[in-house]
C-alpha cells in the first residue's frame, strides 16, 4: 500500500466524519481488507484508525461548540457518539472539560488537525 492510499484514506475520513465512518467502509472504498486498511494506517501515521477518527471527531465538536450555539447534544449525534454523556465523557478526556464549560470558558487548546502525508 503506498502513501497516497493512505491518503485517500485520511480524505475519506473527513469526508466522513458526520456519517457512520466505519473500519471496514473505509477499506472498501480504497480495495483493501479492513486488517491491511488497520495495519498500514497505523504504519504510517502511528496512530490506529478508531484513535484518528476520534481525535479528529471531537476537534470538529471542539470548534463548532466555539464557533456556534449548536445544542451540545445536536453536536454530540452530528459527530458519531450515542448520546450526551458518551460525547462528554470523551470530551472531557481528551480536552480537561466538560463540552458545556468548554463552550464557555473558551480555552485555548492544541487541535487534532488532519494529517497529511505530503
Amino acid at each position: 500500500m503506498s502513501r497516497k492510499t493512505v491518503g485517500i484514506m485520511l480524505d475519506w475520513i473527513e469526508e466522513n466524519l458526520e456519517n457512520d465512518a466505519a473500519l471496514e467502509a473505509m477499506a472498501r472504498h480504497v480495495g483493501y481488507s479492513a486488517f491491511y486498511c488497520s495495519s498500514k494506517f497505523h504504519q504510517y501515521t502511528g496512530l490506529s484508525f478508531k484513535a484518528y477518527l476520534l481525535g479528529r471527531r471531537l476537534d470538529t465538536a471542539a470548534c463548532r461548540l466555539l464557533t456556534s450555539q449548536t445544542n451540545i447534544l445536536d453536536i454530540a449525534l452530528r459527530y458519531g457518539f450515542s448520546s450526551q454523556e458518551a460525547f462528554t465523557r470523551a470530551f472531557r478526556k481528551a480536552y480537561g472539560l466538560p463540552p458545556g464549560q468548554f463552550r464557555l470558558q473558551k480555552p485555548i487548546y492544541s487541535p487534532f488537525e488532519r494529517l497529511r502525508l505530503d
